[in-house]
């Protein structure tokens, strides 16, 4: 039996454990990428491990989240990545120079090489044939430290792409297809590796959207060959080099097989308030629109706004419209200005902002009340855009620039024109904002600023965890949910005692104080809690609060690694109705905490109902170690002395 794509990169990457799906395994990791929300903890970690240098072939610092500086304490978080990224080996993408997905598939993603990053879009770089992961920041210092990055052996679902896209059907169309089928949990567990004569058609970037959102499947990562389309990519990069042809066996076999004939989609929306909410966009009908955001790490390729730029020319966007635009990083804008596709765009009355995540992320950009929102991003989380009442429907470019011109959602095939764009024979190449590693170390003084708190630890696992059920949320529950991540709150991402009286606010602004004033508890939550992003802060202010340990029916996966990591108890019910039984303030107990957690059993009684539920401790036995240490940090510390 021969192997697929996912499988030669894993299998060359092995470190330890079985490559058999629902197993642990071990794997090298080649790069990582960290981003300012998530980096500076995950750099405070790396130098709590007190090693002097990274160990990987290539780590990358961005900044691309947190740039709008109304204080100090951005400035003084760029400050604190640049200078231990310049004392530790790491190269430092400045602000502006672009959102981290976008310039690490331009300059830096290697085909069959394993890629780390402290975002869960870190996938992207599936579409240059790499195992791109997203991580919490901890797994990705370790990572940078040298040492073994573990997940589950995944099981790998061949999507075959038939067929070729007719005009205004786009790579967002195939993704939101293959989301419609499988939905936000489909993919957990999962690799989504693209095959079949339609990808022949499909150009890096197009890929790059589609593995970007496959983040939204739940999936461990999605990946795309490497083939000559790569290599004329990698080419006009001047990248040519490092491209090498990587494909699956021809007798390769997969644990599902999903067929998409391309020449039969048409134009897809996501509807709010989810990615999977997918429906034909000819199916709606006098949607009036607000606003339209074109951008992020999805959507903000050279190929996507010169499309853009051609449907505005000459026009003007509707009087009810606000349009911005956010290229996906500076060798996009250069290039878009070096062509007057820029003059374009700014002519047609769209607003630039500066290459970053922007309002993708919360930053900027809100919507009015009860407006919609067309975005060409990747989620569409109820209040994820700043405004709760909004609605936001994730579309393509395409789709975006039409209805910027007419105010509302629609068809971009009832344009009447030819809007296609070839991949240049050369990208304009201009490093001059990433600043290499300092090679003398020793001369680099690393600057933390006063917002800069030192991150929460958690102490070895007690015999009896006993509190009350704090709260308790529905299905789907995100860690935008978890851990708010707005223009207001995004500068005190190094600040988790600030970030900790948000936790969980969107679902019940008491819930940081009734765990101040019960000293910690239990949450309890449904299906796929902790979707979304990589964010650790949504386990560190939890552990900040006291969280002992979080009851659900199932995890997302980045998150209950997250929480392990933390040192929390990561429980699922065995017997679903139980969720329905627990009520908030329920006195729960564990004891034998030790012992159980040795097995794969836990019973968690109920002292105020009388009951008891018999949870499932679904962990690998490292793990296991990590939750009777009290967390990854301790026990490196244990494993060290």
């Amino acid at each position: 039996m021969g192997l697929n794509l996912t499988q030669k990169i894993l299998k060359a990457h092995l470190v330890e454990g079985n490559m058999v799906p629902g197993e642990e395994i071990g794997i090298r990791i080649d790069q990582t990428l960290t981003q300012d929300s998530t980096g500076t903890m995950a750099y405070l970690q790396f130098q709590a491990m007190g090693i002097d240098r990274v160990k990987t072939k290539r780590s990358v610092a961005y900044i691309d989240h947190n740039m709008l500086q109304q204080g100090f304490e951005n400035a003084d978080d760029h400050k604190y990545i640049q200078t231990v990224a310049k004392k530790h080996g790491i190269y430092f993408s400045r602000p502006g120079n672009g959102i981290c997905h976008q310039v690490h598939l331009e300059r830096f993603g290697v085909p069959g090489e394993t890629l780390l990053g402290s975002d869960s879009h870190t996938p992207t770089g599936g579409g240059l044939g790499m195992i791109a992961i997203g991580a919490g920041g901890l797994d990705v210092a370790v990572a940078m430290g040298g040492g073994t990055y573990y997940i589950t052996m995944p099981k790998v679902v061949n999507v075959k792409l038939k067929g070729k896209l007719r005009p205004f059907v786009t790579a967002k169309d195939i993704i939101l297809e293959v989301l419609r089928r499988l939905t936000v949990k489909g993919g957990v567990g999962k690799v989504i590796e693209y095959t079949g004569d339609g990808i022949k058609s499909l150009t890096v970037p197009e890929r790059a959207t589609i593995t970007n959102m496959g983040a939204e499947l739940g999936a461990t990562t999605s990946i795309f060959p490497s083939d000559e389309v790569t290599r004329e990519f990698l080419k006009a990069q001047k990248r040519e080099d490092v491209w090498t042809e990587l494909k699956p066996d021809e007798d390769a076999e997969y644990d599902e097989v999903v067929e998409i004939n391309l020449d039969e989609l048409e134009p897809l929306a996501a509807a709010p308030h989810s990615p999977d909410n997918v429906k034909k966009v000819s199916e709606f009908k006098d949607v009036k629109v607000d606003q339209v955001a074109i951008g992020s790490c999805t959507n903000s390729s050279y190929m996507d706004l010169m499309k853009v730029a051609k449907i505005l020319k000459g026009k003007t966007v509707h009087p009810d419209v606000s349009l911005v635009i956010a290229p996906g990083s500076k060798q996009v804008l250069t290039m878009l200005a070096e062509n007057g596709a820029l003059a374009d765009l700014i002519a047609a009355g769209a607003r630039l902002l500066e290459s970053g995540c922007g309002p993708c992320i919360g930053m900027g950009q809100a919507p009015a009340t009860d407006a919609i929102s067309l975005r060409t991003f990747n989620r569409n989380f109820k209040g994820r855009c700043g405004t709760v009442s909004a609605s936001v429907y994730l579309v393509s470019p395409e789709t975006a620039a039409i209805s910027a011109i007419t105010g509302k959602l629609t068809d971009p095939r009832t344009i009447n024109e030819d809007i296609s764009v070839e991949m240049p024979d050369e990208f304009t190449i201009d490093d001059n904002m990433i600043i290499a590693p300092a090679e003398d170390p020793a001369s680099v003084e690393v600057i933390q600023g006063p917002n800069i708190k030192p991150f929460p630890i958690n102490n070895p696992l007690n015999d009896m965890v006993e509190g009350k059920v704090l709260i308790k949320v529905e299905d789907n529950i995100t860690t935008d949910h978890i851990m708010p991540s707005n223009a207001k709150l995004l500068p005190f991402r190094s600040n988790i005692p600030y970030l900790a009286e948000f936790c969980l606010t969107p679902c019940n602004d008491a819930f940081p104080k009734r765990a101040k004033e019960n000293g910690g508890g239990f949450i309890v939550g449904g299906e796929n809690y902790g979707q979304g992003s990589s964010r650790e802060h949504a386990a560190l202010a939890p552990l900040y609060l006291g969280i002992k340990a979080v009851l659900v029916k199932s995890f997302a996966r980045i998150h209950k690694a997250n929480l392990i990591n933390s040192g929390i108890l990561t429980l699922t019910f065995n017997n679903p109705e139980d969720y329905d039984k627990i009520q908030e303030f329920d006195e729960l107990v564990i004891e034998n905490v030790i012992e159980q957690v040795k097995g794969n059993t836990v019973i968690v009684k109920n002292k105020t109902q009388g009951t008891e539920y018999e949870m499932s401790l679904d962990v690998s036995e490292r793990e296991r170690q990590m939750l009777l240490a009290g967390g990854k940090i301790n026990l490196i510390k244990q494993q060290n002395a």
